[in-house]
């Protein structure tokens, strides 16, 4: 088949040709974004899932149906280390100068530029060139602690939303990297905004251990958020998502090849593009074969190997790849920390650092008390096919 017609695009964040098993979580997003141009209000949304489940695919589409909608949208990938209102501040101020522009809204959206000053001078922020357009507004988020300044920053932000018959959305991509006092000081911000009934959602994504960090952060996370799980797609589903961009292509696929890419996918939105990207460059006639899918199978893994896996395997330090090698030795997971501390000769205090750092990192999470699992589906697979019988380094 003609690559360059090829209608696959496996790649982080790449949105594949047919979003199919995905209606109800969109349908809501939906629903909330119209409900916030209304003055109604919404849970917000925190997707969790593991790598590779199309969870960013899936924000940056609601951020797409918000931007039809009329709102205003600001979208921040949280990176390890650098603090969320850093990451804010140039998107906010880039919301309120557009809200400026609304004559109803020129007072609110002023007043939210001079408390966003103040924010960004209390904890000593680059607010950028517009720092001498607006002067700071004295004791109006500046207190220097961020649960009291984020949420006097947010409503003012709202204020000015509002004013302007627009609504804020606000996404937030690797919730899990976010350090615990700014999750806590984004989960009281937006309980205000809640309590006040302004025009702002928010949509977040990250690991599964994001809905206990929220907990953990703030009891009434639970009743704040909503949290849709994005997991493996369904077998119809997961056949849609190879059938439909094939044969919108006017090409075709056998039921037996879509067989063998389920078998070997197990679902997985990523491997579901990674395995019809290179059965479509496979094919040599008009229709993808059950043996086109084997030969796909090779060298899909193959490509997964050197770079979706080993680019997250490189990130450990050999202590910690002694750790994850144990766990796939161990089978399928999660995994009980006390087997993993067998298997390694060591105490399961003593692993216990060493555990957190690879949790930090977002390779291994805990579904439940005393287990942990890989956070990259198939992940386990990779290490025995390269490192069971190996020396780590």
């Amino acid at each position: 088949m003609d690559p360059v017609r090829n209608p696959f695009a496996p790649g982080a964040g790449s949105r594949p040709p047919e979003l199919a098993g995905r209606e109800s979580i969109l349908e809501d997003a939906r629903v909330a974004i119209q409900r916030a141009l209304l003055g109604k209000q919404s849970r917000s949304q925190m997707l969790l899932g593991l790598r590779g489940v199309g969870k960013t695919v899936l924000l940056s589409k609601i951020e797409e149906m918000a931007e039809q909608e009329g709102h205003l949208t600001s979208f921040i990938e949280a990176p390890e280390g650098r603090p969320l209102g850093e990451l804010l501040i140039p998107r906010l101020n880039q919301v309120l100068r557009k809200l400026s522009l609304a004559e109803t809204a020129r007072t609110q959206a002023h007043a939210a530029m001079r408390a966003l000053r103040s924010f960004a001078s209390a904890f000593k922020f680059s607010y950028g060139d517009a720092s001498v357009s607006v002067d700071p507004e004295v004791g109006v988020a500046d207190s220097g602690d961020l649960e009291n300044d984020l949420p006097e920053l947010f409503v003012r932000v709202g204020e000015a939303a509002k004013a302007a018959g627009k609504a804020w959305t606000l996404l937030i991509d690797e919730v899990q990297y976010l350090r615990e006092a700014d999750l806590s000081a984004l989960i009281v911000a937006l309980h205000k905004i809640r309590q006040k009934e302004l025009p702002v959602l928010f949509f977040g994504a990250g690991l599964p251990q994001v809905a206990a960090l929220s907990g953990d952060a703030k009891s009434y996370a639970e009743r704040l958020f909503h949290y849709p799980a994005v997991g493996p797609l369904n077998e119809a589903d997961a056949r849609t998502a190879i059938r439909q961009p094939v044969e919108g292509e006017g090409q075709g696929i056998t039921d037996e090849a879509l067989s063998e890419i389920l078998k070997t996918t197990k679902g997985y939105p990523y491997f579901l593009q990674e395995w019809g990207y290179q059965c479509w460059n496979i094919a040599l006639g008009d229709t993808i074969e059950a043996a086109d899918a084997n030969q796909a199978a090779r060298d899909a893994t193959r490509r997964l190997d050197q770079g979706f896996f080993k680019v997250r395997f490189d990130r450990l330090t050999p202590k910690e790849r002694e750790y994850v090698i144990a766990m796939a030795r161990l089978g399928p997971g999660p995994y009980r920390s006390s087997d993993i501390a067998v298997a390694l000769g060591e105490k399961v205090q003593s692993l216990g650092p060493r555990r957190s750092q690879i949790i930090s990192k977002g390779m291994i999470y805990s579904p439940s008390h005393g287990d942990i699992a890989f956070t990259v589906p198939m992940f386990d697979e990779y290490l025995m096919r390269n490192f069971a019988d190996k020396a780590v380094s």
